[in-house]
């Protein structure tokens, strides 16, 4: 496989490049230019070697163009190429206000100080944090975790991808017949069946749903101990059950998560948060996930995903926590479970599900849309996040919404850029009426909402971000919610369910012991960060609870039955 070219332009000061980018000469070929044109040159040249351009990085002046200027250039060459302006210690001052001005814009990925010595790690982490970024998103994996055995893109092997992507793992489809995929047919017991998983070097399964794959990976709940009674039981692994996990587990909490689809939830689909406190560059939310799961592990959280919690119910020791794969008992609840994408309503875009029509982001699908006309609907910050990620790929994307416009709904940070990427369009005032292909989605039939006149149009992708409903209905009577399904916390609850005439502590529900966190939550922002910080001060209400508890019958020290799978 060609290793991919890092194109490295300045006028004067290319060598000093070259030489600074020498520690990644092993893994990517290294080019230099000393223009704008010339540096185009290059990109075309390698792609026409059947090569690919991972990262352009560029002085803050260039001579037969401005950097701005050059990098919209650029990225008509190589629209996934992540881009950097490295700017030499005499300019970046006198560069940074004009800079900094498109950097908001999203005409560059970084403005950074061009290394002074060696070992610069501010300024290599950054690169790294960038090329590493490019090849979760764009390249083919070097490594494999998984292989995944398919003889076409059916909408199980997408969603195995798409799972596997958002958990952190390494995959690759391979046909059947191919080296690779009769390698995994060998180690196959049985019959030929499509797709056939073969994980972390464990026997292959095949299949029948995502949640097999998982559980064939992550194992069943019914693997903790049956003797074990846990602190603290955590449902849901969106942004707001990762934190509760991380502050109960490094306060001494026995913590188990139980999630239903990959860790991250809604959030883990995002290609790139870039308005979450510390990451000036963005994360995406898989990475964002993924760090937290990690956290949780070091302190002690067990997690098992794939398995869906279907009842709680009174148990002695506190509550019993039903799944479709197991038992577990837990002295308190979190319920941290998120919502889902609600549902277009059309039958015949329904069907295709998975045929061309996604609901969310679907990082994995993006991929698959280079070269396609795609819409996206939606006009929160989840549609514009996967607009831009879209952009990287698809010839056009269009932002279709029912209102006249994304300002009300959208950061600004992201009609900025939206505004400034010449792939993406904007379409108000209108709806999906109906949609059609040959087994994948060819045209999608828009109506105006104004006079209701209707237009087709022919599109190869449809993403659906259309506002959320919470997953609420397996809960026990005794958790009060509004009436679209939101749990009822703290002084949202009921008069006649408060208690001496006080109201619950701000995130407990109605049920003791049992409380909730996050997009489930009536009342929450519906922000990233905002779930994070609910899931960290809901730690406090559980000690609070348990305190007012008998000491569970087995002694702390078996708390090591606990540790992170």
């Amino acid at each position: 496989m060609t290793a991919p070219t890092l194109v490295l332009v300045s006028e004067t000061n290319a060598d000093f490049l070259l030489d600074e980018f020498g520690r990644y000469q092993r893994d990517y070929d290294l080019r230099t230019a000393t223009s704008a044109d010339e540096a185009e040159q290059v990109a075309r040249d390698v792609l026409a070697r059947g090569g690919q351009v991972a990262l352009f990085v560029t002085e803050s002046v260039l001579p037969d163009s401005g950097v701005p200027e050059a990098f919209a250039r650029w990225r008509s060459v190589v629209p996934t190429a992540r881009r950097i302006v490295a700017a030499h210690h005499d300019r970046f001052l006198l560069d940074a206000p004009a800079l900094r001005l498109g950097l908001a814009k999203g005409k560059y990925d970084a403005y950074l100080l061009m290394p002074r010595g060696v070992r610069d790690e501010e300024f290599h982490g950054v690169v790294c944090e960038l090329l590493s970024d490019w090849g979760s998103t764009v390249a083919e994996p070097e490594v494999e975790s998984v292989r995944i055995v398919s003889p076409e893109g059916d909408p199980l092997t997408l969603g195995l991808r798409d799972f596997f992507d958002r958990m952190g793992l390494p995959n690759r489809v391979h046909h059947p017949d191919s080296p690779s995929g009769q390698a995994v047919l060998a180690r196959w017991d049985g019959p030929a069946t499509y797709p056939l998983v073969e994980a972390l070097e464990r026997p292959p399964v095949a299949p029948r749903s995502v949640r097999e794959a998982a559980v064939a990976v992550y194992g069943r709940p019914d693997e903790v101990d049956v003797e074990t009674v846990v602190d603290v039981c955590v449902v849901g692994a969106g942004p707001a059950g990762l934190a509760a996990a991380v502050y109960a587990a490094s306060e001494g909490l026995s913590t188990v998560v139980v999630e239903v689809e990959a860790v991250g939830g809604q959030a883990g689909t995002s290609s790139m948060i870039r308005n979450y406190l510390g990451f000036p560059r963005g994360i995406s939310g898989m990475r964002l996930a993924q760090r937290a799961r990690n956290q949780a592990i070091r302190f002690g959280t067990r997690f098992f995903t794939g398995w869906e919690v279907t009842a709680i119910e009174p148990h002695p020791a506190g509550h019993c926590v039903r799944t479709d794969g197991g038992d577990l008992r837990a002295r308190s609840v979190v319920l941290a479970s998120g919502v889902a994408y609600r549902k277009l309503g059309v039958p015949a875009v329904e069907e295709l599900v998975g045929r061309g029509v996604f609901y969310g982001s679907a990082m994995t699908a993006a991929r698959e849309m280079e070269g396609a006309d795609v819409v996206v609907v939606g006009g929160g910050n989840s549609a514009g996040q996967a607009a831009i990620h879209l952009a990287r790929f698809a010839r056009s994307v269009t932002i279709m919404v029912r209102r006249d416009s994304l300002e009300a709904t959208m950061s600004a940070y992201l009609l900025g850029e939206i505004a400034y990427n010449p792939r993406i369009a904007t379409a108000t005032c209108c709806e999906i009426a109906d949609g059609g292909g040959d087994g994948h989605l060819e045209w999608l039939d828009v109506r105006d909402t104004r006079d209701g006149s209707v237009t087709r149009r022919a599109v190869s992708g449809l993403f659906l971000l259309l506002g959320a409903d919470p997953q609420s209905d397996w809960l026990p009577q005794e958790v009060a919610r509004d009436a679209r399904g939101f749990v009822l916390t703290g002084r949202d609850v009921p008069r006649d369910s408060w208690v001496d005439g006080l109201p619950p502590e701000s995130l407990a529900t109605t049920l003791p012991g049992v409380f909730a966190a996050g997009d489930l939550r009536a009342g929450s922002m519906k922000r990233v960060a905002a779930a994070s910080g609910e899931g960290a001060s809901v730690v406090p209400l559980v000690h609070q609870w348990l305190a007012t508890l008998p000491a569970p019958a087995e002694a702390r020290e078996d708390r090591g039955l606990i540790v992170g799978v």
